[in-house]
C-alpha cells in the first residue's frame, strides 16, 4: 500500500515550483480566510503538465480502474488525470445534477449539511477508483465521495489532491486504510 506522510511536499520534484503558481487570496470568500487559488498553476501549461504528471505517477502505484473527481475542480483536475492515463471517469455531483438514477450521500460541514451523488450503475462492475480533487481541507467532502464510491460497489483505491491544508486535519476523516497523496502541502 503507498502511504504519503503529512509533511510530504513534492510539489518541486521536477524543479518546477507548483506552490509559487498558486495565489493566495486574503479575505476570501470571507474574513480571516486565506483561500489557495489554484487556477493561475492550471493556466501555466509547463505547472499543469507537472501536477498531471505526479499524479499520473500516483496511478501507476495504485493502478486505479477510474478516477472518480468531486463537483467542481475535481472535473477539472480529474478529466484531465484520466485522459493523460487512459481510464474513464465518473462525476460526484452536488444533488439534481446527475440525469440517472442516483445514490445519495449526506455529510456535515463546519456550517451545515451538504449532499453528494453518483449515478446508480457508475460502479457497478466493482473497479478500482482513485478520488481526484483540487484541495483537501477539514476532509468532509472527500470523506462522503469516499462513501458514496463504496456504496455505488466500486473498491477505493486511494486519493490524490494537488493541494492539502494540513492544519484542518482532513486526513483524519478519511479512510485510514486508504493511501493519500497531495501534491502541495500548506502546514
Amino acid at each position: 500500500m503507498v502511504a504519503t506522510p503529512a509533511n510530504c511536499d513534492d510539489s518541486t520534484a521536477s524543479g518546477i515550483d507548483l506552490r509559487r503558481l498558486v495565489r493566495d487570496v486574503p479575505d476570501f470568500p470571507k474574513p480571516g480566510i486565506l483561500f489557495r487559488d489554484l487556477t493561475p498553476l492550471m493556466r501555466d501549461p509547463e505547472g499543469w503538465r507537472e501536477v498531471i504528471r505526479q499524479l499520473e505517477q500516483l496511478c501507476e502505484q495504485l493502478q486505479p480502474e477510474l478516477i472518480v473527481g468531486i463537483e467542481s475542480r475535481g472535473f477539472i483536475v480529474g478529466t484531465a488525470l484520466a485522459t493523460m492515463v487512459g481510464l474513464g471517469f465518473v462525476p460526484v455531483r452536488k444533488p439534481g445534477k446527475l440525469p440517472s438514477e442516483v445514490i445519495t450521500v449526506d455529510y456535515e460541514l463546519e456550517y451545515g449539511k451538504d449532499s453528494l451523488e453518483i449515478h446508480a450503475d457508475a460502479l457497478a462492475g466493482g473497479q478500482r477508483v482513485l478520488i481526484i480533487d483540487d484541495l483537501l481541507a477539514t476532509g468532509g467532502t472527500a470523506a462522503a465521495c469516499a462513501e458514496l464510491v463504496v456504496a455505488a460497489g466500486g473498491n477505493l483505491c486511494g486519493f490524490g489532491f494537488v493541494a492539502e491544508l494540513a492544519a484542518l486535519d482532513g486526513r483524519s476523516r478519511l479512510p485510514q486504510d486508504q493511501p493519500v497523496q497531495s501534491l502541495i502541502i500548506y502546514s
